[in-house]
């Protein structure tokens, strides 16, 4: 026993030297303490009370928002990787031994819900690298503000708060939010604001941010919106009109939601309401004039004066232009002189006339051309029921079928006319109210049926008439000493069904008939040849015989012509 104590053996020997090397817990993979026993160029040498020291690169005692403050004599902690190397010196890593700390207190804060302290240090895609004291955590670039920001630069290896929202120890993933805890604050700061206004209260404040809607006012630390129509109480159509970013305005909360911490402010609400009175301001049909704003397929707005506008409905522009856009008759800023028609001061609304300021055009024309004048206009257009022509005073009228000719029927008359053709027609009506014109052209040559000999003929009367057409169903003829034309069937042509012959008679021949129809209204003349035979017979028969006397019918048309032909000898 003696001999072994005093010359140990080579197993002995090992053993002790494994129990140094496993003093102080010093297991390979764990976090041990030791002394920095010297710095030489860019290592620092610690003794951790291992057979040799171990040499740590003086970067990892440095890193984003950490100076280089490690000097000798320092105790500081480092992570034991391999108890000795192939140099015989112990590898030590300061890098490790902070991550190592920092996960369990990151671990601790992320199950907590706790903040905790960081440095964002590199720009990779989809974000950026935060160093969390060792840990590095990844913060997407959605997590960084909570409006998008372009330029990072001043976040930049300044130390932040951070929140953790997801951390993995297993395969090293932690990533984390900025944005929470500046929302978080935010609402916070928002709350405490919103606590100490009131609906009501005017307040200053610095217009932050301009959108096609309205304009995002900072009251000190929490945003109200101004809405574009809360501006002023004319028509604004775009907030930069009024407003520039950084301008300074004093503002009226008008509405608070505490539950979102919606902020609803105005400007117009500080000045009065040019609405008030309005009634009387504007009487209905007084004639105002007015600065066209804005104009659309329905009408176009005009500014009577700041804060009251009116609408011109399309339907009121022009006396004439009926299916025209707002945008031919008026322009934006024109002046123009408009009429009131109606105010509605609960709704805010005036209608307003524009046609109303000018006479209406058919009235003035009337007055210049009334009933029975002679009028020459151009054919706009041509329909079934007749013909249109442009007139005086940009008013259109209407010739209809049944008053382009006396003798022809219409539909075959319209023929003869084309757009673009000059046209002398007579007024006949004119409806101001209904805005209608009635021309008529065959009233230029006079009615046929009311001139000469014409205007004396009745029903009954006998008359001479001249062929001028031969038909196989009759014959077309002429009253003599009119301009009357009619037609004979054949059935009329005389008073036996033998003579009913309508090639028996010759173009230019003279031929004696009653007239069986005439009237004015309907405008029909009807004769017939048959008809003035059997008169001719009655009338013999009645003065010359009768069928009791044993006479002929012969008898008695012989002696009467014999009477006749001797009376006009006579005579």
């Amino acid at each position: 026993m003696a001999q072994t104590a005093a010359n140990p053996s080579r197993e002995d020997f090992a053993a002790m030297l494994e129990e140094s090397f496993t003093q102080g817990n010093l297991h390979e993979g764990s976090v041990i303490k030791g002394k920095v026993v010297g710095i030489e160029k860019d290592v620092a040498i610690i003794d951790v009370g291992l057979k040799t020291e171990g040499r740590v690169q003086l970067r990892e005692f440095t890193g984003p928002g950490r100076g280089n403050e490690i000097k000798v004599g320092d105790e500081v902690e480092v992570y034991l990787e391999r108890v000795e190397n192939a140099l015989g010196e112990a590898v030590l890593s300061r890098d490790k031994a902070r991550r190592e700390e920092s996960w369990g207190k990151l671990e601790a804060a992320f199950k907590n819900q706790e903040k905790v302290q960081g440095v964002i240090f590199n720009q990779v895609k989809g974000g950026f690298t935060v160093d969390l004291d060792g840990a590095v955590a990844f913060l997407p670039r959605s997590q960084v503000d909570i409006r998008p920001i372009r330029d990072v630069t001043p976040l930049m290896n300044n130390p932040q708060q951070f929140q953790i929202l997801k951390m993995d120890r297993r395969r090293g993933n932690i990533v984390v939010s900025r944005r929470t805890v500046l929302e978080e604050t935010r609402a916070e700061q928002r709350q405490e604001l919103v606590q100490n206004l009131e609906e009501g209260q005017v307040i200053d404040g610095v217009v932050k941010n301009i959108t096609d809607y309205g304009a995002f006012v900072d009251l000190g630390g929490i945003d109200g919106l101004l809405h574009v129509t809360d501006i002023a109480w004319r028509r604004v159509n775009h907030p930069t009109e009024v407003l520039n970013i950084g301008q300074s305005v004093k503002v009226k909360i008008i509405k608070i939601n505490h539950d979102t911490h919606r902020i609803s402010l105005g400007m117009k609400q500080l000045l009065d309401d040019p609405w008030q009175g309005i009634e009387a301001k504007y009487p209905i049909n007084g004639k105002f004039t007015g600065r066209v704003t804005n104009i659309t397929d329905y009408g176009a707005f005009v500014e009577l004066e700041p804060g009251i506008e009116g609408l011109i409905h399309v339907s009121e522009m022009s006396w004439t232009k009926k299916n025209v856009h707002p945008g031919k008759i008026v322009s934006t800023s024109q002046e123009v002189e408009v009429q009131i028609l109606e105010v509605d001061p609960v709704k805010r609304r005036i209608s307003l006339g524009l046609k109303q300021t000018m006479r209406n055009p058919w009235e003035v024309f009337v007055e210049k051309h009334p009933p029975g004048s002679i009028v020459e206009g151009e054919v706009k257009n041509k329909t079934e029921f007749g013909l249109f022509l442009g007139l005086d005073g940009d008013v259109d009228g209407m010739v209809h079928l049944s008053d382009l000719d006396w003798k022809r029927p219409g539909e075959q008359v319209i023929e003869d006319y084309k757009k673009g053709d000059i046209v002398r027609a007579t007024v006949l009506d004119v409806d101001v109210e209904k805005e209608r014109i009635s021309l008529g052209v065959k009233q230029l040559a006079g009615d046929p049926m009311e001139e000469g000999a014409a205007g004396e003929l009745k029903k009954g009367d006998v008359v001479t008439c001249e062929v001028i057409d031969v038909k196989e169903g009759g014959i077309d003829v002429k009253i003599a000493g009119t301009d009357l034309e009619t037609f004979i069937r054949r059935a009329d042509l005389a008073r036996d069904r033998g003579d009913q012959r309508s090639e028996r008679f010759q173009v230019g021949q003279k031929v004696d008939a009653r007239v069986t129809q005439f009237d004015r209204k309907t405008r029909k003349v009807q004769v017939s040849i048959k008809a003035l035979e059997v008169q001719e017979e009655k009338e013999a028969i009645a003065q010359y015989g009768s069928s009791d006397s044993g006479a002929t019918l012969g008898d008695i048309l012989g002696t009467a012509l014999k009477r006749a032909g001797d009376k006009e000898k006579a005579e």
